[in-house]
């Protein structure tokens, strides 16, 4: 079937389309964005460790030089040296390391999430057709990558060069400085034009992140169909939900008519309204429930279960039109009525002591 052209995705995706490009690594993503937290945790480091790896490395120089006359042929000196220098490496390149996987790592968390797509590592052959790369190649996604890879080499450039402008008279001058002061001019130097890189792309990658997102949501549009569709698939049709309705309606009708025998007294408008109402007996705590309530032919059904019981069944057009409005089934009478009830089973009590049959 062909696919629907994107102008007809008119509507948003729908959270089951989100989690299901989730769960294949399709999430909006800027690479941006991970590289320039990565270069700026990167410049952060070398920041704070350059003073003790140049400090170590001119140490470590030193320490070479006074003993190379005694390291020729001497084993052990040999190891000694070749030791500080994988110690001078760790304290420097490690610290190095941990803050760049770090700074990977909250990159991609701060963007997705915690994410662990399991079918994206099943192979798709899609991706290595011919003609859906050569379509990639042109796509209006290449374009925006290829501007934005011109826009990040002008930036470099730009800034770099006024750094460099800036700095131009020392440059000049630098034949006049010791080798320690020329090459803390080169650092500072460096870490100036590599902070402002690193400011400027980290600015870019927040740009780009907007757009990947846009673009992200943009490629999962849904039409009007689709959204229908899902929509029954996962609610179920009108006709289903109806049935499961009128299924449920009449389960709970089942229950309630079940409870009817259970109860003290119905009370009618004579026909029309009918309310059982349970109570144990005049001591019990608590107020009088509504068991069962209904019009009509359920009040009807009601009031033939209550005669088959030989429950009473007492005409009170009042109590029952205002218990219907005011009471659902399984909650108590509304304090207002608890005189007016207590009579109506104070008179069903009389009659149970007189042994009057209902019936």
């Amino acid at each position: 079937m062909a696919e629907k052209p994107v102008s007809d995705k008119t509507e948003p995706a729908s959270p089951k389309k989100l989690e299901e490009a989730r769960e294949k690594g399709n999430v909006a993503k800027s690479a941006e964005f991970n590289s320039a937290v990565v270069l700026l945790m990167g410049i952060t480091a070398l920041y704070f460790v350059s003073a003790g790896a140049l400090e170590g490395l001119n140490g470590f120089m030193r320490q070479t030089y006074q003993q190379i006359r005694f390291i020729d042929g001497n084993t052990e000196r040999i190891m000694n040296q070749t030791s500080a220098m994988f110690a001078l490496l760790q304290k420097v390149v490690l610290p190095l390391f941990l803050l760049i996987v770090v700074g990977g790592v909250l990159a991609n968390i701060s963007q997705v999430g915690i994410n662990f797509a399991s079918k994206a590592l099943i192979p798709a052959w899609s991706k290595i057709n011919p003609a859906a790369g050569f379509k990639r190649i042109f796509s209006t996604r290449s374009l925006v990558e290829t501007v934005k890879g011109f826009v990040k080499l002008g930036i470099v450039a730009w800034l770099a060069y006024l750094v460099i402008n800036k700095h131009l008279d020392a440059f000049i001058h630098l034949s006049h400085l010791t080798i320690d002061k020329a090459l803390f001019f080169f650092g500072e130097v460096i870490f100036e034009m590599a902070l402002k890189i690193g400011l400027a792309l980290a600015v870019l990658a927040v740009a780009d992140f907007l757009y990947q997102k846009y673009d992200y949501q943009k490629n999962l549009r849904m039409t009007k169909q689709e959204v229908k569709d899902e929509t029954k698939q996962y609610e179920g049709s009108g006709e289903t939900k109806g049935k499961m309705r009128s299924m449920m309606r009449a389960s709970a009708r089942r229950r309630m008519m079940d409870a009817v025998p259970e109860a003290a007294v119905v009370v009618t408008n004579p026909t029309h309204i009918a309310i059982a109402l349970s109570y144990q007996s005049i001591t019990t705590e608590g107020a009088p429930i509504v068991v069962a309530k209904g019009k009509r032919k359920i009040a009807q059904r009601i009031i033939a279960i209550a005669n088959e019981h030989n429950i009473p069944v007492i005409q009170n057009k009042p109590l029952a039109r205002h218990l219907f409005v005011t009471t659902e089934v399984g909650g108590e009478i509304p304090v207002e009525f608890y005189q007016i009830v207590a009579e109506v089973l104070a008179q069903v009590y009389r009659m149970k002591q007189g042994k009057v049959n209902f019936a």
